[in-house]
Parts: structure tokens; C-alpha cells; sequence
């Protein structure tokens, strides 16, 4: 082969290889944090990388402790005392909008003196996906929780809710992309909803299996697979091959070849497959059932056959595996979403020619993703929650609203049917050691129609910007430190019915239109406030002027004081030249009088000068001897 031909066949490689990899799919975005740890982690047998936890949420770093051998091998943990919050969340920014997987594994805090076993709930998005139950450090299929979501805003939030019964403590997070029609059910895919793992079950082997280990496509998301290697003893075996399978790690859900090379079939004595697990009642469930025809006694079509049945209704019927799947060793998948009213849901694979065979499960919780608050008004009382110096026991982290389980102490929420966004319509923080300032956000607060701050320690004024929010019927800010006037807007609050002022340090004349609500039935209390007046049970106000009346009055002060200042600086100016003055002549009169009589001598010398020329014309020359 010439040199040109070399260089052709180089290129035309080269030209290959670029169309090909342009054309590859790009990698999912993947985040896994390591919580509590100060430095990114990588851990065996996949040399996986888990970033350090840094500036993302509160609590306290310690020593993990692991609960089962399917959590990462990590060696750090996050906890959140009570002390914190009844809430904390980890907060995630710049995350792709997509579908996503993501999975929390649980811990213990490696000291004597902690709780054991820490039972909390756990949102994400503020939609609840788990609540731990007693004894979970026992079952290592618990000591994790799994949703898959849409995350559509480019962040990810999980919080952690207290129960009451210790600390919640993380071991680690894992945010997995996954393909945009992963786990679709039904005619859409899901977008208002989340599906929390249930269980997965990877029938006839004693192996756990997570994707990643059984060289998964990332796209799959790294799913664990808990190994089950009989349903009931005696009622069914295990089968296993080498042979490849195709069909298996294919778009949406590449699911991984390992998952179809193992399988529990039935027996002579019982060729009916049958799985229980425990569910809530009263929900929805999406069950995913998975095949491959890997049994040597089964080589072609009808030989095998069966109905599968969920709590006793036939859900597909007449299941030929060969004929469905196209061949041996192809993976056939089939779903079907079901409501449970009982706390059972049950899987029978009944026959009808030959024996049940089963590879694997995958059941799911429907859970619809919870409305929001409004943003506008989280960020209200996130400004609120710095202006007053909430206690760090309130928390005040995630949504306000959501988990409906776990609203914000002293938050009371209302959905609004409208914007189809939760509002807040009240505020109850009395008697709580409130500090700072009322700020003028507040107002953004549009939809109250209570607030009650009173026996705190509130100091500076009122806001003019309360006035604005229309639908107010109870302000209660009574027993604190505030100072300044009344706002005038408050006049406009028409369904104003209660407002307690008193035990304050407020001043000047109570607005005429807040005196004349009086007459319609409102409750109102200025009393305790030593400068108030201007209604009845208040001293009688004197001359009173107007705001703009009291700039001008404080203006005209100022420069009054400003020439008298002026006036008596020229005057003190002019004083001193005087005094300069005359301290100088006094000095100099010695040598001016000295002068004065020289001059004087000089002027009478001419006089007789002149007088003598006079005579000497008139008398004529002198006669000289």
C-alpha cells in the first residue's frame, strides 16, 4: 500500500472516529456527596468519587458509623441536632433539568452516647419519600431511600424532618440523571409525579447487585438490586447462566445483562410462583416485572405459559416469553400500575403450560409531587427570619409548606385553588424572644390575614408597607419596643378587626381613619404607649402638624441656626480687627508724634523762608559788611 493510500485510510478513520464520537450520547450528570467529609472521596471495587460536603447545608460533620454492607464504604457523616431545626435540607444549585434518581443512604453517629437508631422522615422537592420505621438498621435494604423525579428549576433540594426520636444523620447523597422516559407509566411521563423504590428483587441469586457494579450503562441511574433466592422454601429453585442477554441494557431504563442471567422457576410439586410484601395501603404502585427464557429445558415457542396476577386480578394473560421476547436469553420487561386498599400487594405467576419462571421485581410508590409555596413569599419569610433573629431551634429551611407533615412552626398555609401554589396566611410567633426589626418585605406576604408577634423584643417602627396588605383582620404587636408613629396606611386595612399596639413606645397622633374604624365594631388597643393620643382613653393631642409641616419646621430650625452661627462668626471677625487695630496704633505713637513735630518744624522753616523773600523785595538788598 503506497504512502498515499496510508494517508487516505488515516483520514477517512479519523473522519469516523470524530462522526462517531459526536454523534455519542453525552454523559449523565452525576453528583455524589460524601457527608461530613472535608476532602472528595473515591471508594472500591468501582473507584467511585464522592465530592467532600462543603457549604451546602447546616448540622455537624462526625465519624459514621455504616448500617449494612450495601452503604458506600464512607467514613464520615452529616447529623442534625434538634437544637437546629425541626428541618434541614441539603440544597443543590446548578443541577440540568431532567429526570433524576436519587438516593440518600442513612447512618449512625459513631459515639456511645447518641440514639442508635434516629427514626425522621425525608422530602424531596418537599414531596415525603420516606419515613423510618423501628428496627430499620436491621434490614439493609432501609438504610437507603430512592425517588425519581423531574427536577425542572435547576436545583434539588432534600430535606430532613424530625420525629422526635434523634438526630437525623446522613452517611450520602447521590443526584443520577437518567433518560427522560425512564420508569414511563401510562400515557405521560410522570412529570407531577415520584416514584419511590419500594423494593427490587433479583430472583435465584444470593448477590447484591448495584448497576454500576455489574458494568450497568450510567444512564440506568446505578440501581441497587436486592438478591432473593426463594419466595417460600421448598415452593421454587434457582436458576443461573453465563449466556449473554440481549435486550437488556437498552433505552429507557438499561437495565443491566446480569439482572436476566439468574431466575426462581416453580417445581414439580409447586409451579406457581407467588411473592407477598407489606405496602401502605390505599396507594398507588407501579410493579415492573422482568423476563428472559434462560431454563435449558424450554428451547421453543408454547412450551411455557402462564398468567401473572396482582392481589388476584389478572393483570396479562397468555405470557409466552419465546414469543413475546422474540427469542432465548431476551429480556422481556412488562408494567402495570395498580391501586392497593390493603397493606399487601401479592405477584402470582400461575401456569398454564410447563412451570412460573421469574427474573426480577420492581415496585414503585406513586406519589403525586406536592405543590409549592409561592416564591415570593419563601423569600419574605426567609428576610423575615434574618430580621428578627428566629431562633435557630425554629429552623425555617425547605418550603414552608411542604411536606404537609412539616409546615414551619409559626407559618400557617393555605392553597390557593388559583395559582395553584400554597400561600401563607398567617403568622403566630408570639412569646418566641424575637429580636431585631420588623422589615419592610413583609409586605410580600400578600395573603395574611393574621399576624401575631406580641411579647417579643421588636424594636424600631412599624412598617408603612403592612398597609398594603389589604386582607390583614388581626395584627397583634403589642408588648414590644417599637418607637415612631403609627404608619397612616394602616387607615386603608378595611378589614382590619383586631390590632393591639399597646406596651410599646410609640408617639404622635393615632391616624384619624384607624380612630373612626372604632364606630364598626374593631378591637383596638393603643394603651401603654406614653406618646400616643388623639382618641378616646388617649391624652388630647396638641397643635398637631403634619409630616410635611415637621420637615419644614426642622428644616427652617437649621438654617436659622445656620446665619445666627454666620452672623456671630462676622461679628467676632469684625470685633477682633477692631482690637488688632488699635493694639497697633497704640504701639506706634511714640514714632508717629516724633514725626508729626519734624513736620511741623519743616512747615513753619518755609513759612519764614517765604516771609523774609517778601521783605527782601519789598526793602530791597541786603547790605552785607
Amino acid at each position: 500500500m503506497s504512502s498515499r493510500d496510508l494517508l487516505l485510510l488515516s483520514s477517512l478513520l479519523t473522519l469516523l472516529l470524530c462522526l462517531s464520537t459526536s454523534s455519542a450520547r453525552h454523559a449523565p450528570f452525576a453528583l455524589r456527596i460524601s457527608c461530613g467529609a472535608r476532602q472528595n472521596v473515591h471508594t472500591p471495587p468501582t473507584n467511585t468519587l464522592w465530592f467532600k460536603d462543603f457549604a451546602y447545608t447546616g448540622g455537624i460533620p462526625f465519624n459514621a458509623t455504616r448500617t449494612s454492607i450495601i452503604s458506600p464504604p464512607l467514613q464520615t457523616i452529616r447529623y442534625f441536632p434538634l437544637s437546629e431545626g425541626p428541618e434541614n435540607c441539603y440544597i443543590f444549585n446548578r443541577v440540568p433539568k431532567g429526570r433524576y434518581s436519587v438516593r440518600i443512604f442513612f447512618g449512625l453517629i459513631a459515639h456511645p452516647n447518641f440514639d442508635e437508631e434516629p427514626l425522621f422522615d425525608t422530602s424531596i422537592e418537599g414531596t415525603l419519600i420516606s419515613s423510618l420505621k423501628p428496627g430499620w438498621i436491621s434490614h439493609g435494604e432501609q438504610a437507603f431511600a430512592e425517588g425519581i423525579v423531574f427536577l425542572t428549576d435547576g436545583s434539588a433540594s432534600l430535606c430532613f424532618h424530625s420525629t422526635g426520636h434523634g438526630d437525623p444523620a446522613i452517611l450520602s447523597i447521590e443526584i443520577l440523571q437518567v433518560d427522560e422516559n425512564a420508569y414511563k407509566y401510562g400515557s405521560d411521563q410522570g412529570h407531577g409525579m415520584i416514584l419511590t423504590t419500594t423494593t427490587r428483587l433479583s430472583c435465584g441469586t444470593g448477590k447484591p447487585k448495584f448497576d454500576e457494579d455489574n458494568s450497568g450503562d450510567h444512564w440506568g441511574g446505578d440501581r441497587f438490586w436486592k438478591p432473593i433466592l426463594t419466595f417460600s422454601a421448598g415452593s421454587d429453585k434457582g436458576i443461573s447462566t453465563e449466556s449473554s442477554i440481549k435486550q437488556a441494557s437498552i433505552a429507557p431504563n438499561f437495565y443491566p445483562e446480569a439482572l436476566y442471567q439468574s431466575a426462581l422457576v416453580g417445581t414439580d410439586k409447586q409451579p406457581e410462583l407467588e411473592y407477598i410484601m407489606d405496602v401502605d395501603p390505599n396507594r398507588n404502585y407501579s410493579v415492573w416485572l422482568h423476563f428472559a427464557e434462560i431454563d435449558t429445558s424450554i428451547t421453543d415457542v408454547g412450551q411455557r405459559e402462564f398468567d401473572i396476577l396482582i392481589n388476584g386480578d389478572s393483570v396479562f394473560e397468555d405470557v409466552d416469553i419465546i414469543k413475546m421476547s422474540g427469542d432465548r436469553h431476551v429480556a422481556l420487561v412488562l408494567n402495570r400500575t395498580v391501586a392497593v386498599n390493603g397493606r399487601t400487594l401479592t405477584v402470582t405467576v400461575q401456569p398454564k403450560k410447563g412451570k412460573a419462571i421469574i427474573n426480577a421485581i420492581e415496585v414503585f410508590e406513586i406519589i403525586a409531587a406536592e405543590s409549592k409555596t409561592l416564591a415570593d413569599e419563601v423569600r419574605a419569610l426567609q428576610t423575615l427570619k434574618t430580621s428578627l433573629a428566629l431562633p435557630r431551634r425554629f429552623g425555617w429551611n425547605g418550603d414552608p409548606c411542604i411536606p404537609q407533615q412539616h409546615p414551619w412552626r409559626g407559618a400557617d398555609c393555605q392553597f390557593n385553588q388559583t395559582k395553584g401554589k400554597w400561600v401563607i396566611d398567617g403568622l403566630g410567633l408570639d412569646n418566641q424572644g424575637l429580636r431585631g426589626f420588623l422589615p419592610k418585605e413583609i409586605s410580600r406576604l400578600t395573603h395574611l390575614q393574621s399576624i401575631n408577634l406580641s411579647g417579643n423584643s421588636i424594636r424600631g417602627h412599624i412598617p408603612s408597607s403592612l398597609g398594603t396588605i389589604f386582607g390583614l383582620q388581626n395584627l397583634d404587636l403589642s408588648y414590644n419596643f417599637l418607637d415612631g408613629s403609627i404608619p397612616e396606611s394602616l387607615g386603608q386595612l378595611t378589614s382590619l378587626r383586631r390590632l393591639n399596639l399597646n406596651g410599646n413606645s410609640l408617639t404622635g397622633r393615632v391616624p384619624p381613619a384607624l380612630g373612626a374604624r372604632l364606630l364598626h365594631r374593631a378591637s383596638f388597643n393603643f394603651t401603654e404607649n406614653a406618646g400616643l393620643c388623639g382618641i378616646p382613653g388617649l391624652p388630647t393631642c396638641g397643635p398637631h402638624l403634619s409630616a410635611g409641616g415637621k420637615v419644614g419646621i426642622a428644616v427652617g430650625t437649621v438654617l436659622a441656626l445656620f446665619l445666627l452661627v454666620m452672623l456671630l462668626i462676622i461679628c467676632y471677625k469684625r470685633r477682633q480687627n477692631i482690637i488688632r487695630a488699635q493694639q497697633i496704633a497704640a504701639r506706634e505713637a511714640p514714632y508717629a508724634k516724633a514725626r508729626t513735630q519734624f513736620a511741623r518744624d519743616i512747615q513753619l522753616s518755609r513759612h519764614n523762608s517765604l516771609g523774609q523773600a517778601r521783605l527782601a523785595a519789598e526793602n530791597g538788598p541786603s547790605l552785607l559788611s
